[in-house]
């Protein structure tokens, strides 16, 4: 299996750079890959903070590898352990991870960025949720985005897939800060992890564990419904044959034929 997640550590510093060319998106392998190091990082108790990045200019992450879900990959799958590229759904991850963007956060990619807890990016970033396009569900980001951003907003992005540019993205809150060029963003990003490290681990691991309980049951139980596919819409848009056919047309390169059944 070809290594796509690359880490470093510089002393309670873990670094995790996604690594698969051309878009960085993922596919199952992948997200077991990145719910192993997260599960190992959670378990570290000499690891106190994560940067999670992204190799290339262009993607910070193109999300669900929809080429290997056309070629078979599930939404029924096992992802991993943590779910979904391995944050999402890992359970008592009670350390602060930092998600340096660079390029465009698409998807899978945005909503992995979302399950982080402080969101640095480039001044080119930017940040769009076109499931919509392929015919399916942004399952993780229809539940958090419309508690993190104005309802109305969230709506736009989720119901139109358009392009949310860095600056807005920081104008709404989901971005924290924002930066020239990427040598500035890693640097910050570096810099912010060294001072969270420098932190008491323990009201951290309190702070998440307070912030996470506070929605974790509403936020679960509707997660679990939508992935287990038990909602009615849920469960019939993923036996569809539209379903099949947004992913057959995204691999074939060409516009999507919708029949509603």
């Amino acid at each position: 299996m070809t290594e796509v997640i690359h880490s470093r550590t510089d002393g309670g510093i873990l670094e995790v750079t996604l690594d698969r060319p051309k878009a960085n998106a993922i596919d199952l392998a992948t997200s077991r890959q990145m719910g192993d190091v997260f599960q190992s990082f959670r378990d570290d108790a000499a690891l106190r903070v994560c940067i999670l990045r992204t190799a290339g200019e262009k993607f910070f992450s193109a999300g669900w590898d929809l080429k290997a879900a056309a070629a078979g990959d599930s939404v029924t799958a096992d992802y991993g352990v943590g779910g979904f590229a391995g944050l999402q759904e890992l359970r008592d991850l009670n350390k602060p991870v930092i998600a340096a963007v660079e390029g465009m956060c698409v998807g899978g990619g945005f909503e992995l960025a979302l399950s982080c807890d402080l969101i640095l990016a480039t001044a080119g970033s930017s940040f769009a949720l076109p499931e919509i396009r392929a015919g399916t569900l942004a399952d993780a980001a229809t539940i958090k985005l419309p508690k993190r951003i104005p309802y109305h907003v969230a709506m736009d992005l989720l119901l139109t897939g358009r392009w949310m540019d860095s600056a807005e993205a920081h104008r709404w809150g989901l971005v924290n800060e924002i930066f020239a060029d990427a040598d500035a963003l890693y640097d910050r990003a570096w810099a912010l992890a060294k001072l969270l490290e420098s932190g008491p681990p323990l009201v951290f691991a309190a702070i998440k564990e307070v912030a996470r309980e506070a929605e974790a049951m509403k936020f679960q139980d509707i997660l679990n419904k939508v992935t287990k596919m038990q909602l009615p819409t849920v469960d019939r848009l993923y036996n569809s044959e539209d379903g099949v056919e947004g992913f057959r047309a995204f691999a074939e390169k060409r516009d999507p034929v919708w029949r509603g059944r």
